[in-house]
């Protein structure tokens, strides 16, 4: 049997979730019970597995005696990795191996499909006294009491009984929830100022009979039970004919990362002047031994969550506003391992070593320029359009930006590229200009372009310090509100370039455990 816990952000607490069958005389179970888990990409979920072999059926575990070894992983690791599985060795008894345990990790379907469709009618009744009549359709899902909730309007067409209204869009979840042979009904009225809506009729139809698309079968008579229950000759009150219908997958950023999407994660640091001598306590770069500074700790919350969504784990890092040796040139780009035809770091430590070795040797000074970096990996992007790599730059500076003209310019240039920039303001300076570059509220612009899309995101770190001094808390809740936009802004990306997620590397059913 095995048993899933779930650690607890703030407190490191761990908590069981659930527990696997129990699968009888067997060292190579294959358990069936699966753990249905909420993935939040912005989070770091730790996970802990506990194997034991089951000599009792009481729930109490320590009862069980046999304790067969554990493994800890991150969810962001099984999803990341090639077909969302891994493989780990188990441990916790010394001296002895305890075998091997694979988990496998797929996405729920949850009916995803976007349906297309154009409805025209023929022949309504005439409802106005002084014209002819203005309908609209109003369609409804069933619910499994036997009540109906609308789902969708179409606008109204003035003064016509033979309306074509405009191609509308609805998720098909929204149509049926999910049950393609559930009754969609439609009524059809004619629009009154006063908002008191004149019922012509009503027809019902479903998902699988709408998605046979434009035929015989797709022509449906409106019916009104009022005037059949009056009128021995009543036919109908005209008929509606779907004209075209057709279904997208609305793809996740799940789908990507199984498909192979890999992140490439870039960090730049601010090295100005203004963040005060790093051998100074009151520096916003100080080494102090018992903690770590609010550059390192912003790196390593964001770093993270990332480097399980990179499989080669090698991190270029650059450092700007600094002057170098031996010449004391400034630079706005330059690599904090000190070799400018490889800048990458081994993991997010190795980032973090090189970032400590390059206070010891560099000058702080400025300007602080951002446009340079951000150019560097933008240039790294375009030369990978096709969905196979989505670029995160961590972007860590103290003050405000010099070169806001030229940033602007870059950052412009980048929405259309598959690029996310993360901005993550330290110390106590007013960031007020950074906004601008965050859009969520009002689009980058530059000459007259406006960024295609929105990929930056500001934050303060100030704002997500624990005020109790919990680190961690102050790590998570900065990593949890800078991630979240990611995945929609990869999204958005592959749409607006019709890339669809390769097919996930399947992983092959294998016996969890040796």
């Amino acid at each position: 049997m095995v048993v899933l816990y779930l650690q607890a952000v703030g407190t490191k607490e761990w908590r069981e979730f659930g527990r696997t069958e129990v699968i009888d005389n067997t060292r190579n179970p294959d358990f069936v019970r699966k753990f249905v888990l909420d993935f939040f990409f912005e989070e770091k979920q730790n996970l802990r597995f506990d194997v034991y072999n089951v000599d009792s059926r009481s729930c109490n575990i320590s009862k069980h005696k046999d304790f067969l070894g554990q493994t800890f992983c991150t969810l962001g690791e099984i999803i990341g990795s090639t077909g969302g599985r891994v493989e780990r060795t188990l441990s916790g008894i010394p001296g002895k191996k305890c075998g091997v345990i694979i988990l496998t990790a797929e996405e729920l379907s949850n009916c995803r499909d976007i349906a297309t469709m154009q409805l025209c009618a023929n022949k309504l009744d005439k409802k106005d006294f002084f014209g002819k009549s203005d309908p609209f359709l109003v369609f409804y899902r069933s619910n499994e009491d036997g009540t109906f909730t609308i789902c969708h309007k179409t606008e109204v067409i003035k003064n016509t009984l033979n309306p074509v209204w405009q191609p509308f869009t609805i998720p098909v979840r929204a149509l049926c929830n999910g049950d393609y042979d559930r009754t969609v009904k439609i009524d059809v009225y004619d629009w009154d100022r006063d908002g008191s809506h004149d019922f012509i009729g009503e027809f019902t139809t479903s998902y699988r009979e709408l998605s046979r698309g434009q035929n015989q079968f797709n022509v449906y008579e409106v019916l009104n039970p009022k005037k059949k229950g009056k009128k021995k000759k009543y036919i109908n009150s005209g008929t509606v004919t779907l004209l075209s219908f057709k279904v997208e997958s609305e793809y996740t950023f799940v789908d990507f990362i199984r498909g192979g999407t890999q992140l490439n994660f870039t960090v730049a640091i601010d090295f100005t002047a203004s963040n005060g001598n790093p051998s100074q306590p009151t520096s916003l770069h100080y080494m102090s031994p018992y903690q770590m500074n609010a550059y390192a700790m912003a790196l390593k919350a964001v770093g993270e969550i990332i480097q399980d969504y990179d499989s080669d784990k090698l991190f270029p890092a650059y450092g700007f506003g600094a002057k170098l040796p031996p010449d004391g040139k400034v630079s706005h780009a330059f690599p904090l391992n000190g070799d400018s035809d490889n800048p990458n770091c081994v993991g997010i430590e190795g980032v973090l070593e090189a970032y400590f070795q390059s206070l010891r040797t560099v000058q702080l000074y400025g300007p602080t320029n951002f446009a340079p970096v951000i150019s560097k990996v933008a240039n790294c992007a375009a030369e990978i359009t096709d969905g196979s790599q989505y670029f995160v730059l961590l972007m860590i500076t103290d003050g405000v930006i010099s070169d806001m003209v030229q940033t602007k310019e870059a950052v412009v240039n980048a929405a259309g590229l598959p690029m996310s920039i993360i901005i993550v303001g330290v110390g106590p300076a007013e960031f007020d200009a950074m906004e601008e570059l965050d859009g969520d509220e009002v689009r980058v612009s530059s000459r007259g372009r406006l960024a295609e899309r929105d990929i930056v995101q500001f934050v303060p770190f100030r704002d997500y310090i624990d005020r109790s001094g919990n680190q961690v808390l102050s790590m998570a809740r900065l990593a949890k509100d800078v991630l979240a936009e990611i995945p929609d802004q990869l999204l958005s990306f592959m749409k607006s370039r019709g890339i669809e997620p390769r097919l996930a590397i399947s992983s092959s059913p294998v016996p969890a455990l040796h």
